[in-house]
Formats: C-alpha cells, structure tokens, sequence
C-alpha cells in the first residue's frame, strides 16, 4: 500500500485522489546488489545484475577457453609409462646360512624400508647407468636449456640459469624431472613413472631403471657376501695359530704340574679318592654283616635252639657231618625204641651217642663264631688301612687344587679358540659357496614391465579448457559481484525500485536538482479496503514543504514501520499443583531433595502448601517438614507431640534431634517445629547453624520441606543457600505483585521457583 506524503491527514476511502502533476518520464532506478532495508547484500538483486552483464561474462568466459585451447595444443604432448616392482624376500631356505635356516622366516619389509628402497632407486648411481645405457645425453629433449620457464624463474632468483649448467647436470635434471618413483598404498609394491615425448623412450627409460636398480641391489648382496668371504680367511689364518698356541700352554701345564687325566676325563688324585671311598664303603660292609652273623650265632647257641638253619653252620663241611650222624643216630633211637625200654643199655649207648654229638655240635658253632669274629677284626683293619690311604690322597688332591684351577682355565681358553675357528671355518666355507654359485638374489623382482603408451598424459586438453573457461567464469562474476558489493561505500546511495533514498542515507537530490518519481495510482476499490488506524499515526517530524513532483511514494514497510507501537501485554505465570511440584522435585535426583516454601504474603496458605506437598512426597520417600516461620509458627498443631521443643531449642543447645522430631498425626511426614521463638527469631533466621541442621537431616532423609512462610516476613536470602529449590504461594498468580515476589526469589539465588495458587480459606482450613 503506498500513500502520500503530500498532507498529514490520512487518505480518504472514497476516491483515489487525482493529484495534477506535470508531464514527467518514469525513471528506473539502477540495480543495486544490496537490501535498502536491511543494507544487506541482496541474492535477487546479485542474481539481477549478473543477468544484466551475462553478455561480458560469458565472453570472456569463451576468450579464457579459447587461448587454454590454442596453448595445450602447442606444447609438446608427453607420454608416461610405469613399470612395478615387488620388494619381497627371494633368497631360498637352502641357500640361507646354517645359522639362519632353523630361524623363522624373516619379517616383511616395514615402510621405513619400503622408503629407503625408494631412494635407492632414485639414486644418482642408478641414474648414471641408466642415462648411459639409454645415451640420454645425446638426447635434445633432454639437453634443451630448462626451457623459458627455467629461465624466467633464474632470472627472479627462484632457480638456477640453465646456461650455467654442464651438459651432464642439464640432463640429469631433464632426468629427474621426468622419473617419479613412488609405493603404491597398502602394499609393498614400488611404481616408477618416467614420461617422455617419445612413448618408446618413456617405456625403455622405466624397464631400465628397474633393472638397473635389481642388478645394483644384487650386486650389493655380492660384494656383501665376497668381502665377507675375504675377511674370514685372514681371520681363520690368525685364529689357527691362537689355537695351536693355547692348546699348547694346555698341555705344557699339565706335564708340569704332573696333572694326569684317567678315565672318564678325571684327575688321578680324584680317581683314587672315588676308588678309596668305594673300597672303604665295602670294607665297612663286609664287617658289619660278618659281625651281625657272629652275634646271630652266638645267639642261637646261647639259647639252646637249633643251629643248623644258619647259613654258616650249613656251609661248614665238619657241622654237616655231624648232623648227619645225629640224625642217624636218633633214627636207631627211634628203631631201638619200639623194642626195648629206656633202661636198655643198647638205649642208654644211643642216647650217650646223641648227647656227644650234640656237644660237638655247639663246638663247632661256637668255632664258627669265633671264626666270623675273626674275619670281622680284619675287615675293620681293612677299613682303618683305607681311611688312612685316603686322607694321604685328600692331601695331594688340595695340594693340586690351585693348578687345577689354572688348567682348566687355559683349556677353556683353549676350547674358546677351538670354537671360533670351526665358527669360522664353516661360514667361509659358506660365504665361498654362495659366491661360487651366485646365490645372492635380489629383494625385488619385476611384476609389471613398462609398455610405450598411446596417448599422451600431458597435457590434459579437454580438462585444462574446461577448468580454464571455469575459472575465468568465476572470476568475471566475482569481479562483478564485488564491484557491485563495493559500490554502495564509494558511490552515491543506491536507490530502490521505489525511487526513494535507503533508509539511512540523506537524500542527495533533496534541494538540488529534482529527481522524477514514479506515482503509483491507488484504485478506488483498493483504497476503499484500506483499514482505518485504531489511535492517530505519529505525526512525521516537520520538513520543508517539496512539489508534488518531488514528494516520494513511500513503501508499506516503511509506514509499518513509523505506525505506533500497540502495548504489549505480559504473559501470566505458569501455575502448577501440588502433585506437578513433587513429581518434579523427585526427577530433580540431588537438586530436588530440599525445598523451601515461601509466600507471597500473610494468609495466602503458605503452611497447608507445605504440608500438602510433604504429605505428597511422602507417599514414596521418608520426609520431613521443618518450620522456620518464626514470626507465625502453625506447623506443630499436626503434630502428635505440640509440645515438643523445636529448632529454637536444638540452636540453643537446649534439646537434641531425637527431641525435636516429630510426626504429623495424618501421614509418615516427620515434623520439626519452631519450639519457643520469644523475641529471637531474626537472630535465629540468622543462626549459621540452620545450615548444619539442614545438612544434617539431608543425609537422614530423601526430602526436606521448609516453611519460611510470607516473604514479606522474612529474608529469603537468607534461605536460599539451604534450598536452590523454592515454591511460591500466591494468593492471584495473575497479579503484577506475585511476578515481582518471583523475581525476588530468583534474584535471591533460588535456581528454580514454582508456583502454587493459595487462598485464604486454605490458610483457614
């Protein structure tokens, strides 16, 4: 909608005025890039003006393409070809060094490793050969100056004048700038790139230096194993005379100091103790057992059992006969008996005959014993020879201990040499066979050999034009974005498709030459619909009275703008119930454990919130209701015992926790009320040790409810350290004076205040 700035009364709903204005020709306004009412940059109008100067952008668009097409088809195209090497372990198991082959295989190549490969083929040494077999250096291509690249960036210090190069570094240079050696990812595989105007050459050149880098690789495995074979023949030649020196000393020792080895590689003094202590260990046996068989038979004869089941009597040849005489005897008896009476004198021979036998019979034995004592004595003589013989061998044997000592060390040091001459001995024996056969494979092997290309990867004729007209068109639009961001801090205002001035700017043509608007008629039927303003438009600040011709049409934003701001009414307080405040206070976790209670006023029911909500927390948790309303204590007339003391006494020191808490005569809710106050309720309001109370009954308890009832009583600063947590009673949520006692609370320090609508019948009841 537009309107006039021609009176200030508003227009009328009846008829488009018809205003007489001279002739004038409508003025289009110039394009402008940024928002007259925000000053922002603006898309469409961006758009706009890119739209506008389409015809210069895409020319210089298609002049850019054109001169990309004409240079890459004058450079000299070049053709790239790759050839890949695998860098493995080839050395075969049964060419691998004895001390190797019981070894576990060798571990793969890390990429340290894989990078050092790659230098070695980007080495000066393969270079050489491969510049030599390929006759690069009679090559023009690569003996061509540097080009007028090089010489341009010589000529600004950024690099060396080709002129002041030999033949031999300008191709070594060509060289380098044309071979890439590169590890394909993820892989142990090496590629080497060589490019070249010739396909032919930039195949020959990548086979070449693959090759020429396994033959160095392989000749450096041989000289390795050749030097290796030639320093231990001198070695073996000098540890020859080491050994036959230190076995020498050996024995030139041992004849010395009369150090005879016997058998079992033992010295003889301790061969004759090993043989003295077995001797002694028989000797000592055979008098123990020729002692107990003395005494066995000493025993037998003594009490009168028979002898002739001991092994002694039975292996005498005199005892033997004797018993079978006895026995004879005794079988006459036996005969003689069956006839004849014991009185018989032919009994009486027989039986005199067995008693003498008898008596003979413990003769003998007791000669045997005498016998075994005997050779018992002499096996303890034995004994005490031996023990004597082996103390004399103990003695040479400590007197030869010190020159033991000494030999056994020159025969170590003897069988050290020993041992690293065969060590020796068998890798140069090694080292010679390999060398001999050539058993020193390379690392890597070919997998992929180069091949002469078909076309050309330089230059890229198709993408070079693409990217050269991209960026060229890019660039014409941000040149002629930014111009037309930049104009408006530079240039007069811009002006909008309104023909008035951006909001913000004066007016350059105002008093100077006038400028020629474009009046936009309002119809009737348009101007009938116009609604009428609810209070008077603000009268617009007083300026000099211009021609209808001059005065602008102003835009519906902008009279929106200067309309008069309509009052704004405040949105009323949210109101929770009781239920909503404890189901909340119990998702609070921590936070939701204490709070305090507080009213807006006196009689607003501040107490019966309080017990309300303690009553509805207590239906899942222990609570307890603590009053601090000292100026108007209610609390205790619900609880079983009014008269107890309260927390005016548990301040005091008057009374304990046990003392002061009581029970509501309704519910589980525990109760602690105020006790006798008297004139000290501010210093008891301002008691530090309502903090250790609070604290206390925290720990005890999963909800603590304090009243501090009206807050036009009390300091409720004071509360809002024990409680974060606070419940506003009010009487009219609804009132400017409830929203004012909410914020007082805030303030205050209570993080989170609910509210709960009061009334006085509540307080009554």
């Amino acid at each position: 909608m537009f309107f006039s700035r021609k009176s200030k009364t508003a227009p009328q709903p009846t008829a488009a005025p018809a205003p007489v204005v001279a002739p004038v020709r409508p003025v289009v306004a110039p394009v402008s890039a940024i928002n007259p009412m925000t000053g922002e940059p603006d898309i469409m109008g961006l758009g706009r003006l890119l739209w506008a100067r389409k015809t210069r952008i895409i020319g210089f668009t298609l002049m850019a393409a054109a001169a990309a097409f004409v240079v890459v088809n004058a450079i000299t195209p070049r053709y790239r070809s790759e050839s890949r090497l695998l860098l493995e372990v080839r050395e075969n198991v049964f060419m691998r060094a004895e001390a190797e082959k019981n070894s576990a295989e060798r571990s793969a190549l890390d990429p340290e490793a894989i990078t050092s490969q790659i230098q070695v083929a980007l080495s000066r040494d393969v270079a050489s050969d491969v510049i030599k077999k390929a006759k690069l250096d009679d090559n023009p291509e690569f003996d061509s100056g540097g080009g007028i690249a090089n010489a341009l960036l010589s000529l600004v210090g950024l690099g060396r004048d080709p002129g002041s190069m030999s033949r031999e570094e300008r191709t070594f240079q060509a060289y380098y700038e044309r071979l890439n050696v590169f590890a394909i990812e993820k892989s142990r595989v090496i590629a080497i790139n060589f490019d070249s105007a010739n396909a032919e050459l930039a195949a020959s050149v990548a086979n070449s230096v693959a090759e020429t880098y396994l033959s160095l690789q392989q000749s450096a495995k041989q000289d390795q194993t050749r030097a290796a074979g030639n320093w231990l023949a001198v070695e073996i030649d000098k540890m020859r005379g080491r050994v036959a020196d230190a076995e020498a000393k050996v024995e030139d020792y041992r004849a010395r100091s009369n150090l005879y080895v016997g058998t079992n590689n033992t010295s003889l003094p301790g061969q004759q103790l090993t043989e003295i202590n077995s001797q002694i260990s028989a000797a000592r046996g055979q008098k123990a057992d020729l002692e107990a068989r003395a005494r066995q038979l000493r025993e037998q004869i003594r009490s009168g059992r028979p002898v002739e089941a001991s092994s002694d009597i039975a292996n005498s040849e005199s005892m033997r006969r004797l018993v079978d005489q006895r026995v004879a005897l005794r079988s006459q008896l036996a005969e003689q008996s069956s006839t004849l009476l014991d009185q018989h004198p032919r009994i009486k021979e027989l039986k005199s005959q067995i008693g003498e036998l008898d008596r003979q019979i413990k003769a003998e034995g007791e000669r045997l014993a005498r016998q075994l004592d005997n050779d018992a004595a002499v096996a303890g003589n034995r004994v005490e020879s031996l023990t004597s013989s082996l103390d004399q061998v103990k003695k040479l044997a400590s007197q030869n201990n010190e020159q033991d000592v000494q030999l056994r060390a020159l025969e170590r040091e003897a069988k050290t040499q020993r041992d690293l001459l065969e060590s020796y001995l068998a890798k140069y024996r090694e080292a010679s066979a390999r060398d001999n056969i050539n058993a020193a494979p390379p690392e890597a092997r070919i997998i992929s050999r180069a091949t002469p290309a078909i076309k050309p990867t330089f230059p890229k004729k198709t993408p070079t034009v693409l990217i050269a007209a991209f960026a060229a068109f890019a660039l014409a639009s941000g040149f002629t974005v930014t111009g037309a961001l930049l104009a408006p801090a530079s240039a007069a205002p811009a002006y909008s498709a309104y023909g008035y001035a951006a909001p913000g700017y004066p007016d350059p043509n105002f008093g100077h030459q006038p400028i020629e608007p474009r009046i936009v008629p309002v119809a009737a039927p348009m101007a009938a619909s116009m609604p009428m303003m609810a209070s008077p438009p603000i009268a617009p600040p007083s300026i000099p009275a211009m021609p209808l011709q001059m005065q602008p049409q102003m835009h519906p934003q902008m009279a929106q703008a200067f309309a008069p701001a309509a009052p704004q009414m405040l949105p009323p307080l949210p109101v929770s119930s009781v239920e909503q405040v404890a189901q909340a206070l119990r998702q609070a976790g921590d936070a939701g454990r204490r709070v305090t209670v507080v009213g807006t006023m006196r009689n607003v029911g501040t107490t019966y919130a309080a017990i309300s909500l303690a009553r509805a927390l207590a239906k899942d948790a222990n609570v307890i209701l603590i009053d601090l309303a000292f100026g108007a204590p209610n609390i205790s007339v619900i609880s079983t015992d009014p008269a107890a003391p309260g927390v005016a006494e548990l301040v005091r020191g008057a009374a304990s926790f046990g003392d002061i808490i009581t029970r509501d005569q309704f519910s589980n809710v525990h109760l602690i009320a105020t006790g006798e106050v008297g004139n000290d309720g501010m210093a008891l309001a301002a008691s530090p040790m309502l903090a250790t109370v609070i604290e206390a009954l925290v720990r005890s308890y999963s909800h603590v409810v304090i009243d501090v009832g009206s807050a036009a009583d009390v300091q409720v600063e004071r509360f809002a350290p024990l409680a974060q947590r606070a419940v506003l009673v009010a009487a009219d949520p609804a009132n400017p004076s409830t929203r004012a006692a909410r914020e007082r609370l805030m303030m205050a320090g209570f993080a989170d205040v609910s509210l709960l609508a009061g009334a006085v019948q509540t307080a009554a009841a």
